[in-house]
C-alpha cells in the first residue's frame, strides 16, 4: 500500500509541477509534509538544502529521499519513477505539438499567462522556507523568537551571491560552516 501511495503522490507532483523545481516546492510540501506527514517541516527544509547540494532536479531528489526514508530502496525507485513518468510522457507529446503549432498566437499567449503563476509558486516556497529558517515551525514571528544567526547567514549568503557573484556551492559550504560555528559558540545544536 505504501508503494501505491508513494507512486500516486509523486505522480501528482510530476504531473502538476509546471515551471521547474522551485515551482514544485509547494506541491512537494503539500504531499509529503501536510497530506501524508512523511516529513516534518524542518526535515522538508533540510531536504531542500540537500537537494540543492546534490546533482539533479529538486523533485526527483525529493522523491528518491522520501521513498528511501519511507520504504527503502524499492520505495525510492517507485517514488522516483512516479515523479519522472509524467514528464517523459508529457514532454514527448508537447514537443510534437509545439513543433507543429509553435507560431500560433494562442499558444504563445498561454505560455505568457503561465509565467506569473510560476513566479508566484517560487515566491511562496521561498517565503515558507525563510519563515521556517528564521522562526521555526511552531514559533510566532517576533523579534524575540528570531534565529539571528540564520538571518546573518542568509544576508551574507545573499550578498555574496548577488553582488560578489560567488559560486553558489562555495556559499552553501560557507553557510554550513558559519551555522556550525554559531552553534559551537552559543552551545546550541546545529539544526
Amino acid at each position: 500500500m505504501i508503494y501505491l501511495q508513494l507512486l500516486l503522490s509523486f505522480l501528482q507532483i510530476g504531473l502538476f509541477s509546471f515551471g521547474g523545481g522551485y515551482a514544485a516546492l509547494p506541491l512537494i510540501q503539500d504531499q509529503i509534509v501536510s497530506l501524508h506527514g512523511w516529513l516534518s517541516m524542518e526535515e522538508f527544509t533540510d531536504l531542500i538544502t540537500i537537494s540543492q547540494m546534490t546533482p539533479g532536479p529538486i523533485a526527483i531528489n525529493a522523491a528518491t529521499f522520501v521513498g528511501q526514508k519511507i520504504a527503502g530502496a524499492p520505495g525510492a525507485i517507485v517514488a522516483t519513477l512516479g515523479c519522472v513518468l509524467p514528464s517523459c510522457v508529457i514532454v514527448t507529446l508537447i514537443a510534437g505539438l509545439y513543433l507543429k503549432y509553435r507560431t500560433m498566437r494562442v499558444l504563445q499567449s498561454v505560455l505568457g499567462t503561465l509565467r506569473p503563476a510560476v513566479v508566484a509558486l517560487i515566491a511562496s516556497a521561498g517565503v515558507s522556507i525563510l519563515l521556517t529558517a528564521f522562526w521555526g515551525t511552531d514559533a510566532l514571528i517576533s523579534l524575540a523568537g528570531t534565529d539571528w544567526s540564520m538571518v546573518v547567514i542568509f544576508a551574507a549568503g545573499f550578498a555574496l551571491l548577488r553582488w560578489a557573484k560567488w559560486n553558489p556551492i562555495l556559499v552553501m559550504v560557507l553557510a554550513g560552516v558559519a551555522k556550525l560555528a554559531f552553534a559551537l559558540i552559543t552551545g546550541e545544536p546545529a539544526s
